[in-house]
């Protein structure tokens, strides 16, 4: 699963469509929902925290991380 998560991110990072405040946004769209799950002490999901592994990952191979 590492390997994929790098992949996925060194493609995202490399997608130039893709802007940094996309990447910033989607991120914190992300850690608000991770929030809200956590607080309504429900389990969360395992696809959220890897969307935001990838997402973190793709921002500091921009160097904005």
């Amino acid at each position: 699963m590492k390997h994929d998560i790098g992949a996925v991110a060194h493609r995202l990072a490399g997608d130039q469509r893709i802007t940094d405040y996309d990447f910033w946004r989607a991120l914190k769209n992300l850690d608000n929902e991770i929030y809200r799950i956590s607080g309504d002490h429900e389990p969360i999901p395992i696809e959220m925290i890897r969307w935001r592994m990838i997402i973190k990952k793709a921002r500091n191979q921009r160097g904005h991380g």
